[in-house]
């Protein structure tokens, strides 16, 4: 479900998610985990970008990826939200064999509001985001002017800089 505004849960923040699928039904992979992303409580889906075919950035031999990066408001503290990926991603038969491996579906805390979070399996910022163009072409389409909160920069001048 996608709103335009969220009505369930006050103080929301604005949160980016990179999506990316690489085994099996590619497409579907992502539009399950966008329904399952939006079926929890304290999670609504406010837009998503359209689809991205991209080669995978690594030294692993795999298929191509399907990336996609949605929009979400959320109350929930960002361990709670990773959480939430997390279980969405093993519910969607992710197994976590090697890193940078293929992948049924990946899901990624790119931006959570302009917080900088640096704890034990989260940095946000994603810290990768400003050199990846399966992040940033997405992200342009949806938030052009949103502003990296370590950079001060829009993801539209980002993207200048690939």
């Amino acid at each position: 479900m996608i709103d335009g505004e969220d009505q369930r849960t006050p103080n929301t923040e604005r949160v980016f998610l990179g999506l990316g699928s690489n085994e099996g039904d590619r497409h579907q992979f992502l539009e399950d985990a966008i329904r399952l992303l939006g079926t929890h409580d304290e999670v609504s889906v406010v837009q998503q970008s359209t689809v991205l075919e991209t080669a995978p950035v690594s030294h692993i031999k795999q298929g191509d990826y399907l990336n996609q990066v949605i929009e979400i408001k959320t109350a929930l503290e960002p361990e709670s939200l990773l959480d939430v990926c997390l279980s969405t991603e093993a519910a969607l038969g992710r197994v976590r064999q090697e890193r940078w491996g293929p992948r049924t579906i990946d899901i990624d805390i790119l931006f959570y509001g302009q917080r900088i979070i640096e704890i034990e399996g989260l940095r946000v910022p994603h810290p990768e985001v400003h050199k990846r163009s399966f992040m940033l072409i997405p992200l342009a389409e949806i938030a052009p002017e949103y502003q990296h909160p370590v950079f001060q920069s829009t993801i539209k001048a980002m993207m200048q800089l690939l």
